[in-house]
């Protein structure tokens, strides 16, 4: 009951909040960008809720628990990543789009089919972030309630749809804030408490895993056996975040290119506060609750670190364990329903903005319309995704989530930085890039470890080291067979001055 009362809570305030934001969302700016009212802060901390997904507050800890130091791999990847970020496309997106990836596209292109292909890399993208997302929803509202895991993806499914539909980005935007915050707040509590059983000397989490689990268990390797997967997982990370249309958007609900480049740094170091925290909580969880139990909760190692507050609060069974596992458990739901609000949204906007408004009809839509079509999307994408996250059952999800990344980086990040800044770059480089980057590295994660096992046809968990060249040759091979286009690269003169300095030298 104490962990159903925490849940409950942080449900309702949540909830608040989307009734809040729901009478403030009237118009399309809103819906889709908050009017680009957030500050710096704001925003960083609603980035810093994107980021720390499911992935972050589950799988980085179990990865770590079960295989060691590759689990620790997966979590320092962001800290990287974020630089891409700031120093290419933060500025450029927030000065050369409106609401989403297909506005950029849209406007260097400016053709239907290059909008077609960009609106097919961003859906693909987000559905497979969506996965693991809803699998680690799924798990826990499982451990909170003792619902079976369909019907708890199911509840998680209802959630997010209504914080979309109702209160739009407003809603999203400090749902996220407020999760981050909780999630701060809840993993520096988890990690004084397990720091105090070893003096506060975190070097003992590594001497006593040495000594219970053998020198190997410090060693890169356990999970990643094959060295590619180590540099696809670097070359995921660094290029990856920066094709991640949920993360873009976020630069789009703030007032210019200066506070966009703000809100990246503040999210640097609020996630890279938690990213360094969770190779200790998988440390922590190895030797105190031990891999056979994190197992036995869930093959993937997603229960790692509830399983871990549940034993700081003074084992099962016991007030301050239960107290300690809902307050983790239920800040960890409020993160993924936080995170699949964002991604939810991210695709309503793509079929509504980009699909529906700009391709279908070709802008000549009342915004109100618009806003309707963006809601009931949301509708339809989240029975997509309860389906999804049904599909998952048992995967570890930042598994699922960094091939989600390699995605992003294989389609929509060759096509996106080579609009911001390639002269030669086409119409026909966009489709080349978007396919060969798409069907690559979606059809090798299928055949891969991570969805077939001992059964897998392809060696890598992560094809990004395959697929992403695979995605350049696309974009520069499309380009030449359509051939120069002269009045797109002479538009390409003013994109360039808009995408750096914010003015429109058209206007």
């Amino acid at each position: 009951m104490i962990t159903l009362g925490i849940f409950a809570l942080i449900l309702l305030i949540t909830l608040g909040i989307t009734y809040w934001a729901a009478r403030r969302t009237a118009t399309t700016a809103d819906f889709y960008a908050a009017d680009s009212s957030l500050t710096a802060s704001q925003n960083g901390f609603a980035l810093a809720g994107d980021w720390c997904s499911a992935a972050a507050f589950l799988g980085f800890s179990g990865l770590t628990a079960l295989y060691g130091m590759d689990g620790a791999f997966y979590a320092i990847g962001p800290l990287v990543a974020f630089c891409t970020v700031l120093f290419l496309v933060a500025e450029p997106l927030r000065n050369s789009g409106r609401y989403t990836l297909g506005d950029v596209i849209r406007s260097r292109m400016q053709t239907r089919s290059s909008l077609l292909a960009t609106i097919a890399g961003t859906i693909v993208v987000n559905f497979a972030y969506l996965m693991p997302q809803m699998a680690g929803a799924g798990v826990l509202v499982r451990l909170l309630t003792g619902i079976p895991y369909d019907w708890a993806v199911i509840f998680v499914g209802i959630a997010m749809i209504v914080y979309v539909a109702f209160g739009g980005m407003l809603a999203t935007t400090w749902v996220q804030i407020i999760k981050a915050v909780f999630m701060l707040a809840t993993g520096a509590l988890v990690l004084g408490m397990a720091l105090r059983l070893v003096n506060f000397n975190p070097l003992t989490l590594f001497d006593n895993a040495e000594a219970k689990y053998g020198a190997k268990y410090l060693l890169p390797g356990n999970y990643l056996k094959n060295p590619f997967d180590q540099i696809s997982l670097g070359l995921g990370y660094v290029l990856g975040l920066a094709g991640l249309p949920h993360v873009m958007t976020r630069f789009y609900t703030v007032p210019d290119a200066k506070t966009a480049r703000r809100s990246v740094v503040w999210v640097m170091f609020l996630a890279g506060l938690f990213f360094a925290g969770t190779t200790l909580f998988g440390l922590a969880a190895a030797d105190f609750v031990g891999q056979d139990v994190i197992r036995a909760a869930d093959k993937g190692g997603n229960l790692a670190l509830p399983l871990l507050a549940q034993y700081l609060g003074g084992g099962k069974g016991t007030l301050g364990g239960e107290v300690m596992l809902g307050l983790v458990a239920a800040v960890a739901v409020a993160t993924i329903l936080a995170v699949v609000s964002a991604l939810t949204l991210s695709t309503s906007s793509t079929v509504a903005h980009d699909f529906y408004t700009n391709w279908l009809n070709q802008g000549k839509i009342d915004p109100k319309r618009e806003v309707m079509v963006a809601r009931i999307s949301a509708v339809v994408i989240g029975i997509l995704a309860v389906v999804l996250g049904i599909l998952a059952q048992g995967i570890n999800v930042a598994v699922l989530v960094i091939l989600a990344i390699c995605v992003a980086a294989s389609a929509n990040f060759p096509v996106l930085i080579l609009s911001l800044f390639w002269k030669r770059f086409n119409t026909g480089g966009v489709i080349g890039g978007m396919s060969f980057g798409l069907i690559s590295s979606v059809v090798l994660a299928m055949i891969g470890p991570a969805m077939r096992g001992a059964d897998a046809l392809w060696p890598l968990v992560n094809p990004t080291v395959v697929s992403l060249p695979l995605g350049f040759l696309g974009a520069v091979i499309g380009s030449l067979i359509a051939g120069r286009d002269k009045a797109n690269e002479t538009r390409f003169e003013d994109f360039t001055v808009r995408v750096h300095t914010g003015v429109d030298p058209t206007s």
